[in-house]
């Protein structure tokens, strides 16, 4: 009966923690909405130099206009790990061996009185859901720095229009906080002035290298050497060419490129061992017991051995007894 009851508490339990986990998502996707679409976080005006030649690239139009427009790259970015790793289970769920010990890791939980997630549901649901969960965070992270610091797109003098024979540009060393000496267009300027980190050298570097670590930590095959190593640097050199597409547009600086491709990395190497742990079974094999110290048990516990000198004396004690009798 008590373990009865135990199963219950805990088939109980497993719906708060989906609850939980959805509320997060849930909070995940709105906050990462508020920072993308609403201006409830204002942006960091920060200062420049009227003849910083740093800023004055020509104005490579909107982002719909880039050869990597929003459209496509979020398309890809989602797009391109779900494919794989909903492919990559249901093909290893299909081999005997690999079924066999995804049984094992996972077994089978149940939801309710009548509905069951089988390992490969939930293994799929858990590895979809955390790349996910990464994706709107990563996005979090960017609109906060880009938010907090304000940094200037190489284009920004190019479209902010600055008075140059006004007094404030007239001195060619004078620094310039005065947020309302631009001219242009405000909309322009307000995403001009958020370049640090690159957006798209984040999420691609975020997708590219999480399905990297499900390929080579999930995918074990020995029909082709070459296959994985192609798949995982192809998706890799796809992320570089995509933070060196916004350099060479001049959308961002060579720094704003090389801090998204480390934040992208680090919520993907977080994400994959911290929290999938490498990809793997939610259970650990079952670890070999060790063994007890001896010096630790009583003296009882141990086995008795008969000396030789206590097997002679019964010898004798018997032959005595019998020729008494």
């Amino acid at each position: 009966m008590a373990l009865g009851n135990n199963t219950q508490r805990s088939y109980s339990i497993i719906p708060c923690f989906i609850f939980v986990e959805l509320v997060i998502m849930a909070g995940t996707v709105l906050l990462a909405y508020y920072f993308e679409y609403t201006d409830t976080f204002q942006v960091h005006i920060q200062g420049f130099f009227c003849q910083d030649g740093n800023l004055m690239k020509p104005y490579p139009g909107t982002e719909d206009e880039s050869f990597i427009s929003p459209l496509v790259l979020y398309c890809v970015l989602a797009s391109t790990p779900t494919a794989i790793i909903f492919i990559g289970e249901i093909s290893m769920y299909f081999i005997k061996s690999t079924r066999e010990t995804l049984i094992i890791q996972e077994k089978t939980i149940l939801t309710g009185e009548c509905c069951y997630l089988n390992p490969l549901l939930r293994r799929i649901i858990r590895f979809i859901g955390v790349f996910a969960f990464g994706l709107f965070a990563t996005d979090i992270f960017v609109n906060a720095g880009q938010v907090v610091t304000g940094n200037l797109a190489p284009y920004f003098l190019t479209v902010c229009k600055p008075n140059y024979t006004g007094n404030d540009c007239r001195a060619h060393h004078q620094f310039i906080n005065n947020g309302n000496i631009c001219t242009g267009d405000v909309e322009v300027i307000e995403k001009a002035r958020r370049s640090f980190p690159s957006k798209h050298a984040a999420l691609s570097i975020y997708s590219a290298l999480y399905a990297t670590m499900y390929i080579t930590s999930t995918i074990k095959t020995k029909s082709s050497r070459l296959a994985k190593p192609v798949l995982c640097l192809g998706t890799l050199c796809a992320a570089f060419l995509t933070g060196l597409n916004r350099v060479s547009e001049y959308r961002n600086h060579c720094s704003d490129v090389i801090a998204g491709f480390i934040l992208g990395s680090a919520v993907a190497l977080f994400l994959g061992i911290c929290v999938v742990h490498n990809f793997k079974g939610s259970h650990a094999a079952p670890s070999k017991p060790k063994p007890e110290d001896p010096r630790g048990m009583p003296l009882m516990a141990f086995p008795r051995v008969e000396s030789p000198l206590e097997t002679l004396s019964a010898q004798n004690h018997s032959a005595s007894m019998t020729e008494v009798t």
